[in-house]
């Protein structure tokens, strides 16, 4: 887990209304990962399972996220950091999460684009942030987007609502951006000098596609979706784009 995907995990649970029970599917703690891996604490006091396709540090619970040994509308919060890339039914799998959330649950995902391929026990798969628009239309309210040079960013990001829609369902997401944009601005800013100046240095070697690799990891572009006939209040926008520079 990288400490972007975390770090979006934590500010959802700060400014979303989560439902528990809380399922992660893909919580396997892989080695050296043990204990920075847990997104259990962002969820304090409610029901948290941890699930995957083998034992281990982080697994409460056996499951294939394809064929999911629950019953329909039984979970409150499901969360995949990281884990569809791993999924060869991915389709399937987006099925299965819709299936098991119930009326007002959430659905936040996270995914990697331009990184190396890296199998746990394999990998298959890279969303672009429009696909994984398209494969989050079922839901009442979407929030998805990238993080990265917006022309091949590094990681794509969402999070889905399933109607009906509590009434301040889009401004917690507009909040939501707002806050992780601001992570990202902080946490560029904090980086040592020493990296700052090794990261200029490089710059001079790099091709243009390099380089802003390099200048925009932290800059993000979001896009947030609201069914009108599924939100409380009139006049919710749909498609509203939201772009930041770190």
């Amino acid at each position: 887990m990288r400490d972007h995907n975390k770090a979006f995990c934590r500010l959802v649970a700060e400014t979303i209304d989560c439902p528990g029970p809380v399922f992660e599917f893909g919580s396997y703690q892989v080695e050296g990962q043990e204990g920075y891996a847990n997104l259990r604490e962002f969820f304090p006091g409610k029901e948290y399972v941890g699930c995957d396709m083998r034992p281990g540090p982080g697994v409460d619970r056996l499951e294939d996220v394809t064929a999911i040994r629950l019953p329909d509308a039984s979970a409150g919060t499901v969360l995949c950091i990281e884990t569809f890339e791993h999924v060869f039914e991915v389709r399937r799998a987006f099925d299965e999460v819709a299936r098991i959330l119930r009326p007002g649950g959430v659905f936040v995902i996270t995914s990697p684009l331009n990184f190396r391929i890296h199998g746990y026990p394999d990998d298959y798969w890279r969303m672009t942030p429009n696909c994984l628009r398209r494969l989050l239309e079922p839901y009442a309210a979407r929030l998805t987007g990238s993080q990265g040079y917006h022309a091949f960013p590094h990681t794509v990001m969402g999070l889905a609502i399933k109607a009906p829609l509590p009434g301040e369902s889009p401004a917690r997401l507009a909040k939501l951006v707002a806050a992780y944009s601001e992570w990202g601005r902080r946490t560029a800013a904090s980086r040592p000098v020493a990296v700052k100046l090794r990261r200029l240095i490089a710059q001079t070697y790099r091709s243009k596609g390099e380089r802003r690799q390099v200048a925009d990891y932290y800059a993000t572009q979001f896009v947030i979706d609201v069914e009108h006939d599924a939100a409380a209040g009139p006049g919710q926008d749909q498609g509203s784009p939201i772009h930041t520079a770190a």
